[in-house]
């Protein structure tokens, strides 16, 4: 399959695992922004070079990041408290749908192909995404502290895959950051990226393109 091509017509997975935040709806900015805002009140740098690693992590492992270099002088519970409930807010303010993320959801519908939500954020804030892309799109959800280890481990990938009863090999996973790329080759699926920030390249099970308005089954 071609890096970045014009049209992508896939071959039809037993299942089709979709990450949340900037794959699904346009979040990933809000979340980035929520941790850009939390580090220049800390008075530390909120560079694209300090970002990066935040991009697609769960809001725990975003605020151990903190902490472990240095980042701010709070506990990692409190960091962890009150990126929570930044981005939690600009969530519930309203989310933008990306291109041709329903039109997707609906053919994989149509044809019979199970589909699962799959997120490194919390679950209330999964809620509130599903309400607007509407429940009856996703046959389960996965979202951060319900597996034991989140993104970029595979376990949350390996546990959706199984609740669908279906073999991560035959899933088709679709993703907008290296930290969520990696969680789904790890755990054997085909992946599908729609890159929201720099890191994912193109292989024998990976997949680029600009929209999701490209794809189709």
């Amino acid at each position: 399959m071609n890096s970045l091509a014009p049209s992508l017509t896939p071959p039809r997975p037993a299942a089709l695992l979709c990450d949340m935040d900037g794959t699904l709806v346009d979040t990933e900015h809000a979340w980035l922004d929520a941790v850009a805002e939390f580090l220049r009140a800390q008075g530390s740098p909120s560079t694209g070079e300090t970002l990066a690693p935040f991009a697609g992590a769960a809001v725990a492992d975003a605020a151990d990041h903190l902490v472990r270099h240095g980042l701010t002088a709070l506990t990692a519970a409190e960091c962890a408290e009150i990126l929570d409930r930044e981005f939690t807010a600009r969530v519930a303010a309203g989310v933008t749908v990306q291109p041709g993320a329903l039109r997707l959801l609906d053919r994989a519908r149509a044809l019979g192909i199970p589909t699962a939500l799959v997120t490194a954020s919390e679950r209330h804030v999964a809620d509130l995404v599903l309400d607007t892309l509407g429940r009856h799109r996703f046959d389960t959800s996965v979202t951060s502290g319900e597996t034991e280890r989140g993104k970029p481990h595979p376990e949350p990938y390996l546990t959706a895959a199984a609740t669908l009863g279906v073999a991560p090999a035959d899933c088709l996973a679709v993703e907008d950051t290296p930290t969520g790329a990696t969680a789904a080759l790890t755990a054997g699926c085909h992946l599908l990226a729609v890159p929201s920030v720099p890191g994912i390249v193109p292989g024998p099970r990976t997949t680029l393109v600009r929209s999701l308005d490209e794809v189709d089954f």
